[in-house]
């Protein structure tokens, strides 16, 4: 099974295991790898499928840095992939009755309660509908985000853009603090011990942290970047500062592509303060001390195999591995789609559940399914109709807001790879 256009990869060296019945997903794997160069081997990645209760793939190849191979237990960046971990998180907790969605966060953090947020609620922030999507206007500098305590605060403070529960705008950034601090609230515990004690050791994940430990980061997967010598020589000089045009209140001017999204009914610079803290050019999201700061809508690292059965688990009436960890009522719940109104940063309908979005494929429907994406291209879903759960995780270059053809080509395999076994039938819809 070919993606069109896509170069097939040459020597891929798969380790793991797959059923022969998703050898087409294999095949589309292999297809996807970035092409080695004689100077470089541009990364690896992992994916991890169950289906119909089975642990159907669980294959990884490449390196997770510079002559170091990619190994069956290695973690990658997966950016927003994770906010559908604090997401499942923060539902384990409204099972044991400490939350309920539609109750104000500021019962339960009264600090947050101040202007204008007296009325937002768990479910506001769940489905993207709390107006707190701002970072760049209410932090000075991408380093702040390091500081957990400090970033509460700072959403303490925060105002919110428009009236809770009148339109949709990705918490691209806020989500995790949001989410983060009434949690601590309500634990009296740090997210990153809740997040330990209450997702991953109650279902065995074998790799997934806010936060990693100083023992774990040789698991991490980098990015592996060749380096050409014009590149080290070019790095060398002194480029002169150029003066950009800055509009009243800091603003850039629109490029020419933004200004025709405007026509469109969003505005640019709303995207830009959900996405870009200032100095987030200079912010690397691949240092130790990044990746062991508390981050939690977008610096979760995990393996492919516990995402895969985390969804495993939503999508088996919250049983994982014979013990109940979600109701079968709380998981009916976290299908029902919230909104489906234009998000306003992503720029599509997302069709938000509580924590979750719609699945991306390129062409297969999947009404019930559900799950969340990285900036990085990374992904993780579940499709309960079809009891089909899926990640994938890497660390090649590059990035894209709602995922990059790999996934796509990827999600849209495994959905129809699930259907030929299902109906002897793949599909393209």
């Amino acid at each position: 099974m070919q993606f069109p256009f896509w170069p097939k990869a040459t020597n891929v060296q798969l380790h793991g295991s797959y059923d022969d019945s998703f050898t087409p997903l294999i095949q589309a794997f292999k297809q996807i790898q970035p092409q080695a160069r004689e100077d470089s081997q541009p990364g690896g990645s992992a994916l991890a499928v169950y289906f119909q209760g089975k642990k159907v793939v669980d294959v990884w190849t490449g390196l997770i840095k510079q002559d170091t191979p990619w190994q069956q237990d290695s973690m990658a960046l997966s950016f927003s992939t994770g906010k559908a971990a604090l997401a499942t998180l923060v539902h384990r907790l409204a099972d044991q009755g400490l939350l309920d969605y539609d109750q104000k966060i500021a019962h339960y953090w009264p600090e947050f309660g101040k202007n204008g947020k007296g009325d937002i609620t768990i479910r506001h922030v769940l489905a993207h509908q709390s107006g707190l999507f701002d970072i760049r206007q209410n932090i000075q500098s991408a380093v702040q985000m390091l500081d957990w305590h400090e970033m509460l605060k700072v959403y303490e403070n925060a105002t919110p853009r428009f009236e809770p529960g009148t339109k949709v705008a990705y918490q691209a950034l806020s989500f995790g603090w949001l989410l983060g601090g009434v949690v601590e609230k309500l634990t009296g515990q740090s997210i990153c011990e809740v997040f330990q004690n209450e997702l991953v050791t109650p279902l065995g994940l074998d790799g997934a942290y806010f936060g990693v430990p100083a023992a774990e980061l040789e698991r991490v997967a980098r990015p592996i970047v060749a380096v050409s010598p014009d590149q080290t020589a070019n790095q060398q000089k002194v480029k002169p500062a150029v003066q950009k045009n800055v509009l009243p209140k800091g603003r850039r001017p629109l490029t020419l592509q933004e200004k025709m999204i405007k026509l469109t009914g969003l505005d640019p610079y709303e995207a830009e303060d959900a996405l870009m803290p200032k100095g987030i050019s200079r912010f690397s999201f691949f240092t130790d001390r990044v990746l062991q700061a508390c981050i939690p809508a977008a610096n979760g690292v995990f393996t492919a195999r516990s995402l895969a059965k985390m969804y495993a688990m939503l999508v088996n009436q919250g049983i994982s591995d014979g013990q109940q960890y979600l109701s079968p009522e709380r998981v009916r719940l976290l299908s029902q789609i919230q909104n489906t109104q234009r998000d306003r940063i992503m720029s599509i309908p997302m069709n938000w559940r509580l924590g979750y979005h719609r699945i991306l494929s390129l062409g297969k429907r999947v009404p019930e399914g559900f799950g969340h994406i990285g900036y990085n291209g990374s992904g993780a879903w579940c499709d309960p109709s079809r009891g089909l759960s899926f990640a994938y995780v890497h660390n090649f270059a590059g990035s894209s807001i709602t995922g990059d053809p790999r996934l796509w080509w990827l999600t849209q395999t495994a959905l129809q790879n699930a259907d030929l076994n299902l109906t002897g039938k793949k599909g393209w819809f």
